[in-house]
């Protein structure tokens, strides 16, 4: 039976140190690539506008996430509020922008969790966490200490800083990274940060790095490894093509890849012509294309 990798931290006490060093983090804020080294324990806010403790906006068995992560009672999921990114086109604007949700303390979260667990969920998936580490690891301590045993799924934007990502090594089991644009000039056009695509290449790389590829179970659930997202985008604007040639030449050809088909423009995409229609099923015919032709082997398209 697996065994999730934060429980060896635990019984060494390292898991603990983590804490302590990611807390300390909060009072000069440099963990995601926006370095705002604001001191968020004092009421100062930087780009994700999130003090000491998380925004949820919820906590529930979810059945929409990949077949292996939802298996047959649902993916423990909970959904952060704010972001790192300020995507024109983001299809969760109420929880990003409209700071929809509650704000918890990481005993709370420790109890979500814990919740999820006896529902019977196969994992619990933390939805946008780049922005809260510290709080994260902290819940996932207390509720391990009262007998959390899942994996934890870290579900990011990819923008996320290597240097905190070493930090979670041994902590997340698998990482589901999203790899939006492969030109920065795009990113920030779109996403409105810099350097988008150099991030998150180094940042997919080290979660490679650190669980390698997706291992399930005999029923096919996810226990460990890396699951890679990739939103189709009109006219082929994300550069499916080089995301895909990078994946199977930096990652491995076995990586599994999720090509996603349901891009609609919302939020502020009216502002931009080009990304202001649904895509075509030719369009996403030629990005799972380019995804074989890159070499990959695993490809998804649910």
């Amino acid at each position: 039976m697996y065994q999730p990798r934060y429980l060896a931290l635990l019984a060494n006490g390292e898991l603990e140190r983590r804490v302590v060093i990611l807390n300390k983090m909060l009072k000069n804020c440099v963990l995601c690539p926006h370095q705002c080294e604001v001191n968020r324990t004092k009421g100062e806010r930087g780009y994700c506008q999130t003090l000491k403790n998380p925004v949820v906006s919820g906590a529930e068995v979810h059945f929409g996430e990949e077949p292996e992560l939802v298996g047959e009672n649902g993916s423990g999921t909970i959904f952060f509020s704010h972001c790192n990114l300020s995507c024109v086109f983001c299809q969760n604007y109420e929880i990003s922008y409209c700071e929809e949700g509650h704000e918890v303390s990481p005993d709370q979260l420790a109890v979500m969790m814990l919740r999820l667990q006896r529902k019977g969920c196969h994992n619990i998936n933390l939805v946008s966490p780049g922005h809260i580490v510290p709080q994260i690891v902290e819940s996932i301590f207390l509720a391990s200490q009262k007998g959390l045993s899942l994996p934890i799924v870290y579900n990011t934007n990819g923008y996320d800083l290597t240097d905190t990502l070493k930090l979670l090594e041994g902590i997340i089991d698998i990482y589901m990274p999203d790899i939006k644009f492969s030109d920065d000039a795009l990113g920030s056009k779109y996403l409105g940060v810099k350097n988008y695509f150099t991030i998150a290449k180094n940042a997919v790389i080290k979660m490679y790095q650190q669980v390698g590829n997706l291992q399930t179970d005999h029923r096919d659930n996810a226990q460990t490894g890396l699951m890679i997202r990739h939103l189709v985008m009109p006219q082929n604007l994300a550069g499916t093509d080089e995301i895909m040639r990078f994946i199977a030449n930096n990652l491995s050809i076995d990586c599994y890849v999720h090509i996603m088909a349901q891009y609609f423009p919302t939020h502020r995409a009216y502002l931009h012509k080009e990304i202001s229609r649904r895509i075509t099923n030719d369009e996403f015919l030629h990005a799972v294309l380019l995804a074989k032709s890159a070499g990959l082997r695993n490809i998804k398209h649910f």
